[in-house]
C-alpha cells in the first residue's frame, strides 16, 4: 500500500515490510507478560514542515534517536506532547513506524493509540501490535462525556480486539474531558488480562497514590505529570512518561536514577529544577515551546500543526533567558 505525503509516496511498512517493523510475540501468565515499564519514557514531539503542512518524517526518526542516545527508557509517540491528535491515522501509522525503525531493538516503544471512536483506536492498536511497538496506550475518547458503564465497554472491547498486545489506560481529562475513576481503573486492571497499566496525568497525587497502594499485580502505574516526579516514584510509581523530557531529559534521569539509589536529598534538589522548568515551558500548552527549546539545544524538531501556533519573536528570547538561568542552554 502506498500513502502520499509531502511531495513525494511513501511506502507503508506496515502494510508490506517484515523488516523494518518486525512484530512483537507477547507471551501471557495473568499480567507478567514480556513487557516491563519502568524509569523516564520520553512522550516524544512530531516534527512538522513549515506551517504544520506535513508530518517531517526526515526528522522523526532522529527525534527518536536523540533521546534514546541521551539514556531515555523508553519512548512514547503521537500522545499529547506529539500532537497525535492532529495527526490523521495514516500519519500516525507512518510516524510510529519511523519510530520502530529507528530504535524499536533499542528501547521500549509504547504507541499512544486512543482517538474519538471505537473502529479507529482498533486499527491503530493493530497496526501498532503488527507494526512492532511494544505496546500501546490508549486515552479515554472525547468530546462527549461518558459515564463508567461506557468506558469499561469501550476499553474492554479494544483489549479484547488485541488479544495479547499490552495495553496502558491513559487518563488526561484536562484534554480529553472524561475521566477514569479510580473504580473504574482498578477493576480493569483486574479483569481484563492485557490491561497493564494506566499513565495518569489527572494531575492528582492523591489519586497517584491510590492507585499506586491498591494496583493489582503486575499493573503498572506510571506518572504523567512531572512537576511532583519525585513525588510520584517515592510513592512508588513504576515509571514517568514526560513531555519535558524532549527538552531536558538529563534532569528528569537524574531524579529518577537518585532515587532508585537512595539518594533523595539530590533527587529533590533535582525536581525542584524539574519543576521550575515545568513552569517555563508552560506545561505544554503551546507545543512550539518544547520545539524552540529544543531548538535552543541544538537540536532542530521542526514546527507545530495548526490550530497550534508558532512562537513570536520576544517569546522565543523570553524563552531563551529563562532556560539560560536555569542551565539549561
Amino acid at each position: 500500500m502506498l500513502f502520499a505525503f509531502g511531495h513525494e509516496r511513501r511506502q507503508c511498512a506496515y502494510s508490506t515490510c517484515r523488516t523494518a517493523c518486525l512484530p512483537v510475540y507477547v507471551h501471557m501468565k495473568g499480567k507478567n507478560m514480556a513487557f516491563k515499564v519502568e524509569g523516564i519514557i520520553s512522550a516524544m514531539v512530531t516534527p512538522f514542515t513549515k506551517n504544520g503542512e506535513f508530518v517531517d518524517f526526515d526528522k522523526v526518526g532522529l527525534v527518536a534517536e536523540r533521546l534514546v542516545k541521551g539514556g531515555v527508557n523508553g519512548l512514547f509517540p503521537c500522545g499529547t506532547t506529539g500532537e497525535g491528535m492532529l495527526l490523521t491515522p495514516d500519519e500516525r501509522k507512518e510516524t510510529l513506524e519511523e519510530v520502530v525503525r529507528a530504535v524499536g531493538k533499542k528501547t521500549l516503544v509504547i504507541a499512544m493509540t486512543g482517538g474519538c471512536d471505537t473502529a479507529t483506536t482498533i486499527e491503530l492498536i493493530r497496526h501498532a501490535q503488527e507494526c512492532g511497538a511494544h505496546g500501546a496506550a490508549v486515552v479515554t475518547p472525547g468530546y462527549y462525556a461518558y459515564d463508567d458503564l461506557s468506558l469499561r465497554a469501550y476499553y474492554t472491547t479494544i483489549a479484547k480486539a488485541a488479544k495479547g498486545f499490552p495495553i496502558l489506560l491513559y487518563n488526561i481529562p484536562s484534554c480529553a474531558r472524561n475521566s477514569l475513576s479510580a473504580e473504574l481503573i482498578l477493576e480493569l486492571g483486574e479483569s481484563v488480562e492485557n490491561i497493564v497499566g494506566l499513565k495518569d496525568s489527572s494531575g492528582s497525587m492523591g489519586l497517584l497514590s491510590r492507585l499506586i497502594g491498591n494496583a493489582p499485580k503486575g499493573f503498572y502505574v506510571v506518572n504523567g505529570a512531572d512537576e511532583y516526579g519525585f513525588q510520584a516514584f517515592v510513592a512508588g510509581a513504576a515509571g514517568a512518561v514526560s513531555g519535558t523530557s524532549n527538552v531536558w531529559h538529563e534532569i528528569y534521569l537524574s531524579v529518577y536514577n537518585n532515587v532508585k539509589k537512595g539518594n533523595l536529598k539530590q533527587a529533590w534538589k533535582d525536581q525542584v529544577k524539574l519543576e521550575r522548568l515545568c513552569r517555563v515551558l508552560q506545561y505544554g500548552r503551546n507545543l512550539a515551546i518544547f520545539k524552540e527549546g529544543m531548538r535552543l539545544r541544538g537540536f532542530d524538531a521542526g514546527y507545530v500543526r495548526p490550530p497550534q501556533r508558532d512562537l513570536t519573536a520576544a517569546e522565543k528570547k523570553h524563552l531563551a533567558k529563562e532556560l539560560e538561568s536555569l542551565g539549561v542552554i
